[in-house]
C-alpha cells in the first residue's frame, strides 16, 4: 500500500471533522469513518510513498527540525476523481514549504512518491468524503458549508501505514 507523513490536529479540529464524517455516513455518505479498515483520523498529508522502510523514513523525517504546530483555514471544498471530496485550506508559502521539506529530505524517486505529492503538483486537502455519487454531492457540500469557514491547528505529526491504518507518531513536527 502507501506510507503517508500526515499532520495531525489538535482535539477540538479533530471532533469538528468526525463529527462531520458522521452526518455525512447518517446520510449514507461514505467518509474515511468506514473506508478501508476503519482506523482513518482527520490528517493532511505531506507525502505519500508508495515503497518504504518505516525505520529509514521515521529517521528522516524526524532529522527534520521541529517546525511546530501549525494553523490553517477552509474556506473551500473540492471534488476529486473517483468521487472524493475534501476540504481545501488556503495555501500559504509556510505550509509549501514544510511539503517541501518533507519530499526533499525523503529523496524519494518518482517510483516511490505518489505522483500526487510531487512538489508543485500537491494540492493540500483533509478528505471529507470517499467514493460520493454524483447526487450525494448536494449533501456534501450543504454538512461542509455549515462548518465553513474553519479555523484548524495541526499540532503533531505521524506516519500512518494507508494499508493498515497503523500511526507512527513522530517526535517532531514536520
Amino acid at each position: 500500500m502507501a506510507l503517508a507523513v500526515c499532520l495531525l490536529f489538535d482535539g477540538p479540529t479533530e471532533r469538528v471533522l468526525r463529527r462531520l464524517w458522521q452526518r455525512l455516513e447518517a446520510d449514507g455518505v461514505p467518509t474515511l469513518a468506514t473506508h478501508t479498515h476503519r482506523r482513518h483520523v482527520p490528517h493532511l498529508s505531506l507525502a505519500v510513498l508508495r515503497s518504504w522502510d518505516l525505520d529509514k523514513v521515521r529517521a528522516t523525517v524526524e532529522a527534520l527540525p521541529d517546525a511546530g504546530p501549525t494553523t490553517v483555514r477552509f474556506d473551500a471544498v473540492a471534488a476529486f476523481r473517483r468521487g472524493r471530496m475534501s476540504l481545501v485550506p488556503a495555501v500559504t508559502s509556510t505550509l509549501v514549504a514544510r511539503q517541501e521539506r518533507v519530499v526533499e529530505a525523503l529523496g524519494a524517486t518518482e517510483d516511490q512518491l505518489h505522483k500526487h505529492y510531487v512538489p508543485g503538483i500537491w494540492t493540500p486537502h483533509v478528505t471529507v468524503a470517499t467514493r460520493v455519487r454524483l447526487e450525494q454531492t448536494p449533501l456534501v457540500l450543504e454538512a461542509v458549508y455549515e462548518i465553513l469557514p474553519l479555523t484548524g491547528t495541526m499540532t503533531r505529526a505521524a506516519l500512518v501505514d494507508a494499508g493498515t491504518g497503523a500511526m507512527y507518531p513522530l517526535a517532531v513536527v514536520p
